[in-house]
């Protein structure tokens, strides 16, 4: 896999920190992404089947939501760094996630449907990125009204994964 340098402040929108941050500074995010699925399905499958449900307060997701939650913003952020990548300047518009989640089915599907879906969706993501030379890679576009690199994308996505392990872990159970 490719070495990816991590982006450089001006190259996402400054809330993205709290998930670049959440990676190490060895270039090797396409590695994290790839061992990182292995770990959350572990993770996610040693749980209770009742904890999946869970909600730790009436207006939050249940961990079957933020693993399909997941999903989804990974497929919208590939989805940008594909567009960018490619020189495409038209700026992408945001999304707003809670609106998705009532639209997953989450909670209606097994935990083996969503894991099947997380790693397809898993792979294609790494065979995308892995495709992406140096020049792709600092490319930059507009998304949310933000300016952003392909790799500040890739990034987001690698560390927004951890945040939400983080979350299940500290609120969950």
């Amino acid at each position: 896999m490719i070495k990816i340098e991590k982006p450089k402040s001006g190259e996402y929108d400054p809330y993205a920190i709290m998930y670049i941050k959440l990676l190490p500074d060895d270039g090797r995010v396409l590695h994290h992404l790839k061992n990182n699925f292995t770990k959350t399905k572990r993770f996610i499958s040693s749980l209770p089947k009742k904890k999946l449900t869970y909600r730790y307060s009436k207006d939050k997701w249940t961990i079957k939501e933020i693993l399909v939650h997941i999903i989804d913003d990974e497929r919208i952020y590939a989805y940008r760094a594909l567009r960018i990548a490619r020189g495409d300047k038209t700026p992408l518009p945001g999304f707003e996630q809670n609106d998705y989640v009532p639209f997953s089915k989450a909670n209606e599907r097994t935990l083996a449907n969503i894991f099947t879906e997380y790693e397809t969706v898993r792979n294609a993501t790494l065979s995308l990125f892995n495709s992406f030379n140096k020049e792709d890679l600092v490319r930059t576009g507009t998304a949310n009204d933000h300016m952003v690199s392909v790799r500040a994308l890739i990034y987001h996505l690698a560390g927004h994964e951890l945040h939400h392990m983080n979350i299940i872990k500290e609120r969950y159970l």
